[in-house]
């Protein structure tokens, strides 16, 4: 077996999280990333040997390089490992090595797998179990996004994106949600449905699938797995679910609700963060514990204590009146189910959507989409889009702007004029949301202290 890798794009979530499991493994580790980030910091202070641009000489000297998702074929790095005849990995070619001999508790979706994942972790753990994980956002109260522990567990974040997902093999495989996303990788709603189809399948014998019984597309899976090797079981709001929601109450800033199995009650569960989407991903993450066999009761008071993950309904700025919160929505979907999360947890408040579009494929083709979702916004300013993986196809997100007059929609490509425009339109009560899956942060530091400036000069 390999001992020394190398990671072309060490500071993404994903690759980060991996080579930290392997550091703390006893592997040689090192990595380039075109920038630096929080993740790459990680990386570094923990051992790996880590540069920023190129560096053949360090790619020469690993056994195994792996590539994340955003490498191209071309990248001089994967060029210098393939002449040099150093085998090059995705992610997914990779899965089966970093999760040999474990447990491996997987949660796939196009929403709300960050969050149902980091809520399983802090419930396995206040369970008195010691899983490693890997997933896709640190969490507030442990700080990181990967762990190697001491228990067989190993709980990931299963991501769809260039099928990363279909090198795991769960125990116990759990789908969220399906949403069609990605049209860049994945061009249809059905390519889209037949790669969580895949995923679901490569389950063990045995094991166990749980699905969303109110979501549509999970509704579809749901008729065509009955005569699968492992067991399927749904969990939701309706009535019809093996694991039904029921008694659900706002109790800001969370919610409070009860929890069945085939009609016999498991007990009555607390969150603190608000949302109904939140609360299907905490009955997921039960219904996980409740499937690897563990104390419902002990994981309920992870459930409680749980804060939640990084850049997911993150308050980053709270003075003068004005809330800031970071989230990393970048789906329709995501962006209405937050703005709801919002009106709950701050009612009254003028309710501001400042949005960083994510990939040029996406705004377009879900154009429609997206102002409907903005629609649920007081006041929306939208940015210049992150290209992230994307070439510049000359799209802008101007006229979904247009379509918000009666919501005050603004194009403001500049991030410094994002800032003026609410340090100006403030009125002493307002919750903006920055959605990001880019530049979110640096969006939100100029809005703070913007407001720092004009409204603390004023004071």
């Amino acid at each position: 077996m390999q001992k020394r890798i190398h990671f072309i794009g060490i500071g993404g979530t994903g690759i980060s999280a991996i080579a930290l499991i392997l550091l703390a493994r006893g592997w040689q580790v090192s990595g380039s990333d075109a920038n630096a980030s929080n993740y790459f910091e990680a990386v570094t202070k923990a051992g790996a040997q880590t540069v920023l641009g190129h560096n053949p000489e360090l790619v020469k000297q690993a056994d195994l390089v792996v590539r994340s998702s955003a490498i191209g074929e071309n990248d001089p790095d994967v060029l210098t490992a393939k002449a040099a005849g150093i085998p090059v990995l995705k992610r997914n070619a990779f899965l089966p090595v970093l999760t040999e001999g474990r447990e491996v508790l997987a949660v796939a979706g196009s929403h709300g797998k960050t969050t149902t994942t980091a809520m399983l972790i802090e419930a396995l753990r206040a369970a008195e179990e010691d899983p490693s994980f890997i997933l896709g956002a640190n969490i507030k109260s442990l700080g990181t996004n990967a762990h190697e522990g001491q228990s067989k567990i190993f709980i990931i974040e299963a991501d769809e994106y260039d099928n990363m997902f279909l090198g795991l093999e769960p125990t116990i495989s759990l789908v969220t949600n399906i949403e069609h996303d990605h049209p860049d990788f994945f061009p249809t709603e059905a390519d889209y449905l037949q790669a969580f189809k895949n995923f679901i399948l490569k389950t063990r014998q045995n094991g166990t699938v749980l699905l969303c019984g109110d979501d549509r597309l999970s509704q579809k899976l749901l008729g065509q797995l009955e005569d699968a090797p492992f067991k399927v079981l749904s969990f939701g709001f309706g009535m019809e679910n093996d694991y039904q929601i029921q008694n659900c109450l706002v109790n800001v800033p969370g919610r409070s609700f009860e929890l069945t199995f085939k009609a016999r009650s498991l007990g009555n569960f607390k969150t603190q963060i608000p949302g109904q989407h939140n609360v299907l991903d905490a009955a997921a993450a039960l219904a996980m514990v409740h499937q690897a066999g563990l104390s419902l009761k002990k994981a309920a008071m992870g459930l409680k204590n749980f804060t939640g993950s990084e850049r997911r309904f993150e308050i980053f700025y709270q003075k003068h009146g004005v809330t800031v919160v970071n989230d990393y929505g970048h789906h329709p979907t995501q962006l209405k189910a937050t703005l709801e999360s919002g009106r709950e947890a701050f009612p009254g408040a003028t309710l501001w959507a400042v949005w960083e579009p994510h990939t040029f494929s996406r705004t377009q083709s879900m154009q429609a989409a997206f102002s409907q979702s903005l629609e649920s916004a007081d006041r929306v300013i939208i940015t210049k889009i992150y290209a992230a993986r994307e070439a510049n196809n000359g799209y802008t997100p101007e006229a979904i702007a247009a379509q918000l007059h009666a919501k005050s929609g603004l194009y403001l490509p500049d991030f410094d004029d994002v800032a003026e425009s609410i340090a100006h339109g403030q009125k002493g009560n307002d919750l903006i949301i920055v959605f990001s899956a880019g530049k979110g942060p640096e969006v939100s530091r100029k809005i703070a202290a913007k407001l720092d400036e004009i409204i603390g000069g004023q004071a």
